[in-house]
């Protein structure tokens, strides 16, 4: 298991490969789809996001109200898909990295490497334990939007696992094509 230092991401981004499990602790801005709507519309005026892109990273989740002491609710990640027709753009002006669930589609994928950036997976699922890793948030922009306004989260030993790397090393192909190249004995099939 790697320790990763947000701010070191740009220059460990090259070293870390898909599959590699990593702890990351930093500063980490959540963002879900209607936030995503409202930083487009920011970009698309020339307005200043509310954060500096540049190296940052992005976690697709919405937290629930804090409760017992905690920085945060509830806060798993949402299915990273649904902001891919926002991902290219947003990794071309700087973002570091992603943190979500699921596939993504070849034009985010493209953009990774341009731009050696990393797409990270936290577990779904397991929104109260991610809760844990969360030090402080930090409403900064859209609260109107709720849960899925834009937060700033420090955040201490985050769990995730790198899914596509700046090289373009991809588990979901990767791990796939192992797969369907093992014999049944080894993939459980016929048991």
């Amino acid at each position: 298991m790697t320790e990763l230092k947000l701010n070191d991401l740009k220059g460990a981004a090259k070293t870390l490969r898909a599959g590699n499990r990593v702890l990351l602790s930093g500063t980490v801005y959540t963002a879900r789809d209607a936030a995503h709507k409202r930083l487009f519309e920011l970009l698309d005026r020339n307005a200043p996001l509310p954060f500096d892109i540049v190296g940052a990273v992005l976690y697709y989740t919405g937290p629930t109200p804090a409760r017992g002491g905690m920085a945060v609710g509830s806060c798993g990640p949402t299915t990273a898909i649904r902001m891919d027709k926002f991902t290219p753009r947003l990794l071309d002006l700087g973002l570091g990295g992603i943190i979500g669930k699921g596939e993504r589609g070849e034009a985010v994928c493209r953009a990774l490497v341009r731009n050696g950036a990393v797409y990270f997976c936290a577990v779904g699922g397991a929104g109260a334990l991610m809760a844990t890793h969360v030090l402080r948030a930090e409403e900064i922009a859209f609260p109107e939007l709720g849960c899925e306004s834009v937060k700033r989260l420090i955040v201490d030993r985050f769990p995730v696992t790198v899914c596509i790397d700046a090289l373009g090393g991809n588990i979901f192909k990767d791990e796939r094509k192992k797969y369907a190249a093992a014999p049944a004995a080894e993939t459980g099939e016929n048991i």
